[in-house]
């Protein structure tokens, strides 16, 4: 839990005011992110470990299943290519 994981070079976090929703626009696509998906996005600025980022989410979303889904989201979103 060492990874300070930030946005891929190609990917924009955005709020879709419209849509009252988060946005990841990749190439070629659009990601509707549900949930706190934008949240756990927000602070994956290359400065924080993943460790730090549960921390900070638990804290804010105490019941919230965080230690175990916030690494496993991160995970699959770095394979898409869209975290490093």
């Amino acid at each position: 839990m060492t990874w300070r994981p930030s946005l891929a070079r190609a990917v924009v976090l955005r709020h879709d005011r419209v849509r009252g929703t988060d946005l990841l626009l990749v190439p070629e696509r659009v990601v509707v992110l549900h949930g706190r998906a934008g949240e756990v996005l927000r602070r994956c600025d290359g400065n924080r470990a993943v460790a730090e980022i549960v921390a900070e989410l638990a804290e804010a979303f105490p019941d919230a299943p965080v230690v175990a889904e916030v690494p496993e989201f991160l995970g699959a979103l770095q394979r898409e290519g869209w975290l490093r």
